[in-house]
């Protein structure tokens, strides 16, 4: 089992900054990939940003340039730096992470609000 817990949500301007955190525990040497989703009302959960094991990294259209996701392996943990905020990017954002044998385990999820 790994768990997962996110931290760094809130309510920013457009055009504001916020970075988010997910720290993980458990079984984490089974991970071989990190990632955020998102999903706003409805809509369906969508991919956000990804990370690999070897690093790798790759990004929803509507992010490549404003957000940047990175690790810190002491940590054990996955950030999502997110500029230039639009009200678009408003949605609830979930931090997953896939073990080797395909299980994917999910954060509790963190609000993000964009105002105009």
């Amino acid at each position: 089992q790994v768990q997962l817990v996110e931290s760094g949500g809130g309510l920013v301007q457009a055009g504001g900054s916020l970075r988010l955190s997910c720290a993980a525990s458990g079984s984490i040497f089974s991970i071989n990939a990190r990632g955020w989703y998102r999903q706003a009302p409805g809509k369906q959960r969508e991919l956000v940003a990804a990370i690999t094991s070897g690093g790798s990294t790759n990004y929803a259209e509507s992010v490549k340039g404003r957000f940047t996701i990175s690790r810190d392996n002491a940590k054990n943990t996955v950030y999502l730096q997110m500029n230039s905020l639009k009200p678009k990017d408003t949605a609830v954002y979930y931090c997953a992470a896939t073990a080797q044998w395909g299980t994917r385990y999910w954060g509790q999820g963190t609000q993000v609000a964009v105002s105009s």
